[in-house]
């Protein structure tokens, strides 16, 4: 099976996330790009990358939770609609003032451009609100089956099932945090995609 994972904000495709999942599942293609930092220019790249790809699942956590359920309607290999389980998506970047703020940041981890900080602007946020106020437009009753949203209850960084268990269905809480660690990935994650790819 193919899987692309979209990491979280400031990180890359090199998370520790990404080194368990491909553990845990290594039987399994485990794709993981890093993401633009400029969201009017991650959203196409991802889009493309996916209909390349044509992945069976598309795991996003965090901010990568947001971009995924935007690739829905991608066709898999198999010639059926891509999986997606979001996981803590945070589907309102822009007005989480404690994450996305002005100024420099640096990466969690070592990215393939060799980048180690990266300047969010202005522009930047607004571009997030933009594509936040977008992000749920023409959802269809065939997306609301193939997309997934799994919340920590514990997450204090950003808490979004009301909003987004508003427009997708199959929504569930689990023992955890914001941030992924292997138990959630081995007890919550992995099992969950075992079972829709039957």
């Amino acid at each position: 099976m193919k899987i692309i994972y979209f990491h979280g904000f400031s990180s890359s495709g090199a998370s520790g996330t990404v080194q368990t999942l491909r553990r845990l599942m290594p039987e399994d293609e485990v794709i993981a790009p890093d993401i633009p930092v400029e969201p009017l220019e991650a959203l196409p790249f991802l889009r493309e990358l996916c209909e390349k790809e044509q992945p069976d699942v598309i795991i996003g956590t965090s901010m990568g939770g947001m971009y995924a359920h935007q690739m829905r309607g991608i066709m898999s290999a198999k010639g059926v609609p891509v999986k997606i389980i979001c996981v803590n998506p945070a589907i309102n970047m822009s007005t989480m003032s404690k994450v996305l703020k002005t100024g420099e940041h640096k990466f969690l981890n070592g990215r393939k451009d060799g980048q180690k900080t990266f300047r969010i602007t202005r522009d930047i946020i607004q571009h997030h609100n933009q594509i936040e106020r977008q992000q749920f437009k023409d959802i269809t009753d065939e997306d609301k089956k193939n997309v997934w949203g799994l919340f920590g209850i514990h997450d204090t960084t950003c808490n979004t099932y009301g909003g987004f268990s508003k427009h997708y269905p199959q929504c569930q809480r689990f023992d955890g945090e914001h941030q992924l660690n292997e138990k959630v990935l081995k007890k919550v994650v992995v099992p969950l995609v075992r079972q829709i790819e039957n």
